[in-house]
This record gives structure tokens, C-alpha cells and sequence, in this order.
């Protein structure tokens, strides 16, 4: 086959154990996902049905990447989230069996241009300009199930320049990773190379110039990010 021009390299993570890397397909989120931050955002806090939005593959930022700051923003938030790795497709998968179809997890950091989502939001639009970015995406190296130990349960933090700005539970998620993979399932097939983004605890706040943002998971390699000044 011929191409006008040479095709895009497929974004891909590193894997923890080995010299593979997990090639990315696609990049699903899952909004307000942990009860403390839906209040802080201003929002009810019950059971609602889970909703999602994407970012595309390349937004990816692996761990120690030293970044531009975003255009179009002055109110630029993290958000340290689980990220879990797809590795074996599928439509309509049962909550039982989700888990069976999950390669592995990561830390990440859900970057957010919070003025742009708070326009967007008072206007009715989507959040593709706040959410779906340049470098929007950063996450660290992919830890095998067999290695990942028990991060469903493990506690994530998030620090700005060494100080920490959360802390809490990955088991605190409204809906937990199988029911999420479920859902999700429901809307599109799964295959493998999906991440999915489950959401941010309470306690996200600003970046500005100059910043170090690191996402830590008990379990998984932390990923880090830096903004130039």
C-alpha cells in the first residue's frame, strides 16, 4: 500500500520485567469516579451511571518527560489516576470476567486545562479542548498483573515539586475497575492496547511553569513529569 505521506508511528508504553512495549489503541477516561472529587468540583456525589470521554493515543507522555506548558490555559490541573491496560478484547463483558481481560496497570495523570472544561461545561460543549491535548496523557510503565501485586486497593498520591496533593484509596472509586470495564464494553469493543483512565481522587489542583508532577501507586512504577519554565 501506498501512503501520501509516511503514517504516524503507534504510540506505545514501556512493560515492566521486559524489553515489549505495549503498542496503544485507544484512551478512555472515566469522570468523577471518586466521591471526594465530585464534591470538590461541585457536583453530587450519589451512584449515577458512569460516563466516559477520550483522549486520542497520542497524547501519551512517558515517565520523565520534560514537557512545554500547554497553550490556551491558565488554570492547568494534574490528575493522578489508576490506568489500566486492556489485553484481551470484547463486547457486553461480564463484570465477573473483566478482570480477565486486563494485561496489566499504571500510573498516570489525567492532565486537565480546567478553565477551558469550566467554559465548556457553562456552554453546553464538549471537553475535547480541555481534556484531549498535546501531552495530555502521561503514564508510567506498565506492570504486568503478575506484578502489579493489588493495586485495586492500593493507595495513589500525587506530588507537585515533592509536596504531596493526594492521597487516598484506589478501592474509594464508585465504580470499581470491573463494573468500569463493563460499562464501557457495553458502548464499544474492547480490544487490546485500550487504556482506561478510571478517575481522580479528591485533592486536584494547579501546575504552573517550572512544576514536577509525580503520580505514585503502591505496586507500580511512578510516573513523573516536568514543565519547562
Amino acid at each position: 500500500m501506498t501512503y501520501i505521506f509516511d503514517p504516524a508511528p503507534t504510540p506505545s508504553l514501556p512493560i515492566q520485567g521486559t524489553d515489549a512495549r505495549f503498542a496503544i489503541r485507544r484512551i478512555f477516561c472515566v469522570g468523577r469516579n471518586y466521591a471526594e472529587h465530585a464534591k470538590e468540583m461541585g457536583h453530587d456525589a450519589d451512584r449515577e451511571p458512569p460516563f466516559f470521554f477520550t483522549k486520542p493515543h497520542d497524547a501519551v507522555v512517558q515517565d520523565g518527560a520534560t514537557l512545554p506548558f500547554p497553550p490556551l490555559t491558565q488554570n492547568l490541573h494534574y490528575e493522578g489516576e489508576l490506568v489500566v491496560a486492556i489485553g484481551t478484547g470484547g463486547r457486553d463483558i461480564s463484570e465477573h470476567r473483566a478482570l480477565d481481560h486486563v494485561f496489566g496497570y499504571a500510573a498516570g495523570n489525567d492532565l486537565t486545562r480546567r478553565d477551558l472544561q469550566a467554559e465548556a461545561k457553562a456552554k453546553g460543549r464538549p471537553w475535547d479542548w480541555a481534556k484531549a491535548f498535546d501531552c495530555s496523557a502521561p503514564v508510567g510503565t506498565i506492570s504486568p498483573v503478575a506484578q502489579a501485586g493489588t493495586p485495586l486497593k492500593a493507595t495513589i498520591s500525587t506530588y507537585v515539586n515533592g509536596k504531596i496533593r493526594q492521597n487516598a484509596s484506589c478501592a474509594d472509586m464508585i465504580w470499581s475497575v470491573p463494573e468500569v470495564i463493563a460499562n464501557l464494553s457495553r458502548a464499544v469493543e474492547m480490544l487490546p492496547g485500550d487504556l482506561i483512565f478510571t478517575g481522580t481522587p479528591a485533592g486536584v489542583g494547579p501546575i504552573e511553569p517550572g512544576d514536577s508532577v509525580e503520580v505514585r501507586i503502591e505496586g507500580l512504577e511512578p510516573v513523573t513529569i516536568t514543565y519547562e519554565e
